[in-house]
């Protein structure tokens, strides 16, 4: 009977009438009354704003403490590498003032290192968001105030003159609401099928340009498993094993007791997250070897392992076991978190991304002493992010505005596009205000880079 009534109250669901699209939209507008798009343009800090560098050491918390002084480190190049790795100082910041009550899945951290390409499981290359460590549903424009500061950030960084800069965010803004306003039309099932392909964005290129381009994705393609295992491996005594990188990429299988039974232990249970055509898939490898390696800034300190695994025809597979924490969207929100982090950032990636890796998952270290939660997904697999500092302001401009579009399609399939598009309207308005907030936050992030400088100096900070 228990199963009868749970069953009735599912049916019940999909039996709940849908406030029409005219409805929807004219709700995103009203919202404008509540908080209109002008409200977006100020960045005032609060007077009980947290101190960023509180917060940094806050959030080293249970991260692996002889690589926090490289986290600094790293974080200490540029306002843009800040930015990068302060995710939790503004999503403090964005909590602080008033939000929109249209909620996505947020990517998190969707600034413009965290877009890129990787291959389809057709093996057909795509531009997406690429980064989903900290995914969460949030209030819509807190992505796109992300991306815009560090549009930005970078274009400063990059020696761009302010109306550089202002012009790279419209374009991403503008292609964000254009893009939105396109998907607001479609049906949620072509929404969902909807993909930007690297043939997509050669279309934007100009003719001068597409050799380069076509070079770049020749090159991408090239990015692969075989690749990998010829770059990062070698044989010793007679055995494939991975090559020692310090302090970026090191075996440590002496130093922690009992490590590789863990992390052997660790692949059993990712095995467990997978379908079954992919367990049979993953059954026909076997364990080689495994170091850990550090990644990005933000996540550096966490704890991070590739495993090198050799399949039944000799063909190599790289895995990378990251671990996950709590969203720091989550923690800004004070929302509970999420049972499991590493399923959490596994159910984002596939719910924005159009097409995802066939090998992702989630696992747990059981036997660690706070039971830390991975996610699993291939090592390299034709992925490739932007070199931000190599950017003129056109390629800066272009490139903002192919986020925005991947962006808006990711919001499209995770939250009520028509809605969204009622709010933004068609007009220059709300980008116009995103590029003030952006403008003003890059100051703040450019104070918050040298506070961190500052306690580098005094010691208060470790730097590698």
């Amino acid at each position: 009977m228990a199963t009868r009534r749970n069953s009735s109250a599912t049916l019940a669901a999909f039996d709940a009438p849908i406030p029409s699209p005219e409805n929807r939209r004219l709700a995103g507008k009203q919202l404008r009354s509540t908080l209109p798009r002008v409200g977006h343009a100020a960045w005032d800090p609060p007077i009980d704003r947290r101190d960023p560098i509180e917060v940094l050491i806050e959030s080293n918390s249970n991260r692996v403490e002889d690589l926090v002084p490289l986290r600094y480190a790293r974080m200490s190049v540029s306002p843009f590498t800040f930015l990068r790795g302060s995710a939790q100082v503004m999503a403090y910041d964005l909590a602080s003032a008033p939000s929109t009550n249209l909620e996505v899945r947020l990517c998190g951290d969707a600034h413009l290192s965290n877009f890129g390409v990787f291959a389809s499981p057709e093996r057909r290359l795509m531009f997406d968001l690429n980064d989903f460590d900290e995914v969460s549903p949030g209030p819509f424009e807190w992505d796109v105030k992300r991306l815009a500061a560090s549009i930005v950030v970078a274009g400063r960084d990059n020696g761009f003159d302010a109306i550089a800069t202002r012009r790279a965010v419209l374009d991403a803004v503008a292609a964000y609401r254009d893009w939105m306003e396109r998907y607001a039309a479609m049906t949620h099932l072509e929404v969902w099928y909807a993909r930007i392909e690297m043939r997509d964005l050669l279309d934007t290129v100009t003719a001068a340009r597409r050799k380069d381009a076509t070079r770049l994705i020749e090159k991408v393609e090239s990015k692969n498993h075989v690749k990998a295992f010829s770059k990062l491996t070698t044989i010793i005594d007679g055995r494939r094993q991975i090559l020692d990188d310090p302090p970026v990429l090191v075996h440590l299988g002496n130093e922690i007791p009992n490590l590789t039974n863990r992390l052997i232990k660790v692949f059993s249970r990712y095995r467990e997250s997978l379908s079954s055509d992919r367990q049979e898939l993953f059954d026909r490898y076997r364990f080689v070897d495994f170091a850990r390696k550090v990644v990005g800034v933000g996540s550096v300190g966490t704890r991070c392992w590739i495993a090198l695994f050799q399949g039944p025809n000799g063909g190599p597979l790289f895995l990378q076991v990251k671990e996950a924490r709590q969203s720091v969207i989550s923690i800004a929100r004070g929302t509970p978190p999420a049972p499991h982090f590493g399923k959490r950032v596994v159910e984002g990636q596939r719910a924005l991304q159009a097409a995802s890796d066939v090998m992702l998952g989630w696992a747990t270290d059981e036997t660690a002493g706070n039971h830390v939660h991975y996610y699993v997904r291939q090592l390299w697999d034709c992925k490739w992010s932007v070199d931000v500092a190599a950017m003129g302001p056109f390629e800066l401009g272009l490139y903002a505005g192919h986020c925005g579009w991947a962006l808006a399609r990711a919001h499209a399939r995770t939250g009520d596009s028509v809605a969204i598009h009622g709010y933004i309207g068609n007009s220059e308005r709300f980008g116009e205000a995103i590029a003030d907030w952006a403008t003003a936050y890059a100051d703040q992030t450019e104070r918050d880079h040298a506070a961190l400088l500052a306690a580098i100096e005094r010691g208060v900070l470790p730097t590698a």
